[in-house]
């Protein structure tokens, strides 16, 4: 194999500026199909994209002999199902975020890839984006010292009955389709960087509410990560506040300072040492995935490990059932 020629299972938003574009950027990399079950859709996406094939059948996207790489960027419901499928056709697998509707499913994913001996890539893009890089490295460098703990809070309006009512929005807070809620949808990126940053948890708990019971998600989510090298994570997503209260924040506390954050608006770091303040600031990605799918293609022609594993999403899965889960 000496390119990458990807076939994308569900070209809906993410895949327009997110990921889709970055398959045609990256050495060695070509977007080939496309499929959406609206097979109106999926003709506009590929002219749009200038992708020679469509498909509304994932099948036939899957067993495309052009097509020798699969990205499933369709809701988590069905992700487990179309990583199979792949993996039936002998073809390594890309997968959006959360990595499964839970913990094992995304086991039984991880499972299958390793018994057929198949690449298995789950989509924490911020572990290659150069802000997390640079966190990354001024924690492997002690900068601020021994890492304490970590404080996260993610603070977002509920959803408007308006936007209930249109499909791509609704099925982020059905637990059927994605899992859970906005949780499920958004703590991933956070968890991903988290284990990205600290390793393996020691122990995880948490508690999950619904006190709006606007849908059948919850949406007040809270608990705490104990890393196996004692750094604490302390987390709360709330989805229910005042567009006033919105709010995107974390911070890493060490022994000589504390490293600013936020998840979501990607522009700088603030870095405090013994009390002075400086400000590290980044480029807007065009598209945010395309650092980690560089490394993806490597990963697909042997040219380089692979840069975030089915056990590392399947990791998250299983602290966001720790977060979630309710006790009887």
């Amino acid at each position: 194999m000496k390119k990458i020629k990807w076939g994308i299972i569900g070209c809906g938003d993410v895949t327009e500026v997110k990921s889709g574009p970055a398959f045609q950027k990256v050495k060695n990399s070509e977007l080939v199909a496309v499929m959406r079950r609206d097979a109106d859709k999926a003709k506009d996406y590929a002219r749009r994209h200038n992708v020679p094939k469509w498909y509304s059948d994932a099948n036939k996207l899957i067993n495309d002999a052009d097509v020798n790489a699969i990205y499933i960027a369709t809701p988590p419901s069905s992700h487990e199902e179309y990583t199979m499928m792949a993996f039936d056709a002998g073809k390594p697998v890309y997968v959006e975020k959360p990595m499964s509707v839970d913990a094992g499913s995304a086991s039984r994913m991880v499972k299958a890839a390793k018994e057929k001996n198949l690449k298995l890539v789950v989509a924490h893009y911020r572990n290659a984006q150069p802000l997390f890089n640079r966190i990354k490295q001024l924690l492997n460098e002690k900068v601020i010292g021994d890492i304490r703990f970590v404080k996260s809070e993610l603070y977002k309006p509920s959803l408007p009955a308006s936007e209930l009512e249109i499909p791509k929005n609704a099925w982020r807070v059905d637990p059927a389709i994605a899992g859970g809620g906005l949780f499920n949808d958004l703590a991933p990126h956070q968890f991903g960087l988290m284990n990205y940053f600290f390793g393996e948890a020691e122990r995880v708990s948490g508690i999950s509410v619904n006190q709006d019971d606007l849908y059948n998600a919850d949406d007040m989510v809270a608990g705490n990560i104990l890393f196996t090298n004692g750094v604490l994570f302390n987390g709360i997503w709330c989805f229910n506040v005042s567009p006033e209260d919105e709010k995107d924040q974390c911070t890493i506390f060490g022994e000589k300072g504390t490293i600013e954050f936020t998840f979501f608006n990607q522009r700088e770091v603030i870095l405090t040492i013994n009390g002075q303040r400086q400000t590290l600031s980044f480029d807007i990605l065009q598209h945010v995935q395309q650092p980690l799918i560089e490394k993806i293609v490597d990963y697909f022609l042997d040219e380089g490990p692979n840069p975030c594993s089915g056990d590392q999403g399947a990791l998250v899965m299983q602290w966001i059932e720790g977060f979630t889960k309710k006790k009887n």
